[in-house]
């Protein structure tokens, strides 16, 4: 894995894909093209402010992050860094881009303010929950067991892409929560330099990127790391089918990134796969049901719970208490709000009730069958 020392486009407007880029993240990203990246993941510096050494209750000294990247000479210094690197990365998203920060109790706050002045629309803020965190050794404030990401989209009416089903699977079925339990980096993922120390103080999980990159992007997509350092996001960007523009101006961090990059192998296309939104299928009106015979009119409808409901042969459904759409009767049947129904309502074929969705699901598949036929 090469690295460039000169982050910019060639003259075609080609991106410097799936290399590492050295310097200054900022003057970096204002060499590339306006509106060319899908997704920026940013672990800035959280700007610690530690004043002397951290001991544990045995005396050895704590690894905390006393780096010189990571110290500012004021809030008001860091603020400034913050609102030029967010506007340079605001730049590059393209339209429908979306941006991931990650930070502490030190910087997050300040952050957040930054991001919403520069336009950003903020989608989530996510707690990175870990399960195996460092012990409070001073015993005078909580032990610090989470870091906070805020997702947000380049603007308010951004078509952001964000693929619900797969987390849901990815979660057993359940819809995904704001609060993530992942382990601190540790183990064989543990990156270590020549003298067998950490090779970065703050390297995240890989876990912690998957999630992200698959929930946020689709195979194909550019994700720029600003802060790239061992290369976390490339590594999980690569398996994943993305590529990636990373920055980074330690030179030692971008010799690890460089080796780690080079031992990752990409998944297979079939393993890239992911389990689609059913608000991306084709839409089918429950007329087109009706109109195409696959139920009649006057045949009866019926849910789990025993209500009944009469197919007319505009598509609605005349039910005890209304008239009108699957969903509209649905949830009057209810006494809810909202109801959907295609998978409320079921007709009887040989004595078994069967969902309508099934039905919907039938016209579906013809419709991709037609989609892939040669013209």
């Amino acid at each position: 894995m090469a690295t460039r020392t000169k982050p910019v486009a060639d003259p075609a407007g080609a991106l410097p894909l799936n290399q590492i880029l050295a310097g200054d993240c900022i003057e970096a990203m204002n060499a590339l093209p306006e509106g060319s990246v899908d997704l920026v993941f940013a672990d800035p510096p959280y700007n610690l402010q530690l004043k002397g050494e951290l001991h544990r209750p045995d005396n050895s000294k704590v690894d905390a992050v006393d780096d010189h990247w990571d110290q500012f000479s004021s809030f008001a210094v860091y603020d400034d860094f913050t609102r030029r690197w967010l506007a340079a990365a605001r730049r590059i998203l393209k339209p429908n881009g979306a941006i991931w920060v990650i930070g502490s109790y030190h910087n997050i706050f300040r952050v957040g303010a930054a991001m919403q002045d520069a336009g950003y629309w903020l989608l989530n803020d996510v707690v990175w929950r870990k399960s195996n965190p460092m012990p409070n050794f001073r015993g005078k404030r909580l032990t610090n067991a989470h870091e906070t990401l805020i997702w947000a989209s380049k603007g308010e009416n951004a078509k952001y892409t964000f693929n619900y089903e797969a987390l849901k699977a990815l979660n057993e079925g359940v819809q995904m929560r704001s609060d993530w339990v992942i382990p601190l980096c540790t183990g064989h993922e543990r990156l270590k330099d020549a003298n067998g120390d950490k090779a970065h103080p703050t390297q995240k999980p890989e876990a912690l990127l998957h999630r992200v990159i698959l929930a946020t992007t689709n195979p194909g997509d550019v994700i720029l790391d600003p802060f790239f350092g061992t290369g976390t996001t490339g590594a999980v960007a690569k398996m994943l089918g993305r590529d990636f523009i990373g920055i980074e101006r330690e030179e030692a961090y971008r010799t690890v990134a460089a080796e780690r990059l080079a031992r990752v192998r990409k998944f297979d296309a079939s393993a890239l796969e992911i389990t689609g939104s059913k608000r991306s299928e084709p839409r089918v009106p429950f007329g087109q049901v009706v109109e195409r015979g696959m139920l009649r009119p006057g045949e009866v409808l019926e849910s789990p719970r025993g209500q009944m409901a009469r197919v007319r042969a505009d598509g609605t459904l005349v039910g005890d208490r209304m008239t009108g759409s699957i969903h509209q009767v649905g949830a009057a049947c209810e006494g809810a709000p909202s109801c959907n129904g295609w998978t409320y309502w079921h007709f009887k074929r040989d004595g078994k009730l069967i969902p309508i969705d099934m039905l919907r699901q039938q016209i579906r598949a013809e419709m991709e069958a037609q989609d892939r036929r040669p013209n």
